[in-house]
């Protein structure tokens, strides 16, 4: 999809719905069968739509391009109570619509407004389908409202969407649970500019993605705003609200780096957190300028079991800094793993989640080349060990650029095995293949030529050949979509099985 509109206006209909039409008793006719096909069009039931996505077939929504979000939330002061909130979005349409599909699918609609007007509203399935008083032309602006309430639900968040805290809330919506906490077009196709402004009581703190514009304390309740200066993938929003601590540094050329941590474990953590301009700097001497306005890391006081690259504010769980079972060495593999999808996975996006192995094979190969180069882990070794068990994760998950669906009710099932470390090898393979300075300068390339878009794995084996300078697709047709692991260049001892 074409990188969206930074326009955040939306201009009034050619034609106000009160407005007089004249119509030609020559086009009398046509005008009459074109009512009643919008008549028997929004009559119909409403019905769950997505963009084809092979993974998630109802994730998403055809018809129009978001280039906004506006999210407007007040915390209660308990992470177990709803939130009130107010989602406005901004979009051109890209076809003519006589109803438009939001993904919605926790919380209580309130009301709904298309460029100030009130709309009929109705679910179904995990959409919200909004009937404007009048169809959408295509190549309109057009601003929907909706009036809600953001849902948290008890325990560790599998689910995804909010995830509670000791303290508060934080975001975990990878892959397909932003619809979970507010209205949008949840799918990595569709990126836009985001503006977040959350109302807490005092004695709390919030945090978004971006740049922090404003906080504005109104007697016992404080306001802070936030926006994002590129678009972003709806997956990837973070909010945190807490009693926390915001601690703030410099980063490379300047770059403001700010974490998020819980006030009570401040101390504990800082060893951790001042580690984060050095692996800044370390990224982009590998993949070049660091692509976002600010970076820090946000410590959820909770047990996840994982870490999330949410933009610009990558998440962790506590226990990664603070429990002696891990091992330096791996702690700061998973925090460069977090730090490098934000050039792979953030600012160049998956453009189907079957793209996703561009993510995390990228996150994975910058772990193991850190571990490596700061603590004497071998790429290779770690490789070999992939090897032996690629066939097996093949079988399991499906090849890593065609990964299997994952289980009903498991929304982090596309996330095995296959897609990390089995993808990795396909990067190490590619190296063998063209060798270290042509892998080097493909992946600057690939971080700059896709900086702020979505892109395939067609665009990423097009790119290799033309800095290879020769066609791979024959290369690398095995390594993405083989039912076996083809054989490692420069390894033919490598045996899969062990």
């Amino acid at each position: 999809m074409p990188l969206t509109s930074t326009d955040r206006g939306a201009r009034p209909r050619t034609t106000p719905a009160n407005a007089p039409r004249r119509i030609r008793p020559a086009l009398l006719a046509t005008a009459v069968c074109a009512a009643c096909a919008c008549l028997v069009a929004a009559s119909a039931p409403p019905a769950p739509l997505g963009v084809g996505d092979r993974l998630f077939p109802h994730l998403g929504n055809p018809g129009y391009d978001v280039t906004s979000y506006d999210l407007s939330l007040t915390y209660p002061g308990r992470n177990d109570k709803p939130l009130r909130a107010v989602t406005v979005i901004d979009a051109r349409t890209t076809a003519r619509l006589d109803r438009l599909n939001l993904d919605f699918a926790r919380g209580r609609v309130h009301s709904v407004e298309v460029d100030g007007e009130p709309a009929a509203h109705a679910a179904a399935g995990e959409d919200l389908v909004v009937t404007p008083r009048e169809p959408l032309d295509a190549g309109e602006r057009v601003r929907i409202t909706v009036a809600h309430t953001s849902d948290p639900l008890p325990g560790k968040g599998p689910e995804g969407g909010w995830l509670r805290t000791a303290g508060g809330l934080a975001l975990a919506n990878q892959a397909d649970a932003a619809h979970l906490v507010f209205p949008c077009n949840d799918h990595p196709s569709d990126k836009a500019l985001f503006t977040v402004r959350v109302t807490a009581p005092g004695g709390h703190t919030a945090v978004a993605g971006g740049v922090r514009t404003d906080v504005d304390r109104d007697g016992a309740s404080t306001t802070w705003t936030y926006r994002t200066l590129h678009p972003m993938a709806t997956e990837l929003a973070q909010i945190s609200i807490g009693r926390s601590t915001v601690l703030r540094r410099t980063g490379p050329h300047g770059l403001p780096v700010r974490d998020v941590v819980p006030t009570r474990h401040r101390a504990a953590l800082e060893p951790w957190l001042r580690k984060t301009p050095g692996q800044i700097a370390w990224m982009e001497s590998k993949a070049g300028p660091y692509p976002f306005e600010t970076y820090g890391v946000l410590v959820a006081d909770a047990a996840t079991g994982f870490a999330l690259e949410t933009q610009t504010l990558s998440l962790f769980e506590r226990g990664l800094f603070t429990d002696p079972a891990y091992p330096a060495w791996y702690v700061d593999s998973i925090m460069v793993h977090e730090l490098a999808h934000q050039w792979f996975g953030n600012s160049v996006s998956p453009h189907r989640w079957s793209d996703v192995w561009l993510n995390e094979a990228h996150a994975t190969w910058y772990e193991a080349l850190y571990a490596e180069e700061k603590s004497g882990r071998t790429v290779e070794a770690r490789m070999k060990t992939a090897y032996a068990a690629s066939d097996r994760w093949r079988a399991a998950g499906g090849p890593p650029a065609a990964p299997k669906a994952p289980e009903p009710g498991n929304r982090l099932g596309i996330f095995r095995p296959n897609v990390y470390d089995g993808a990795a090898l396909i990067l190490y393979a590619l190296r063998q293949e063209i060798g270290r300075p042509a892998f080097d300068r493909l992946q600057r390339a690939w971080a700059s030529r896709h900086r702020d878009a979505t892109a395939t794995t067609a665009d990423f084996v097009a790119l290799a050949s033309e800095t290879a300078g020769r066609d791979l697709s024959r290369f690398l047709e095995g390594w993405l979509y083989g039912e076996k692991t083809p054989p490692m260049p420069g390894h033919p001892d490598w045996r899969t099985g062990g």
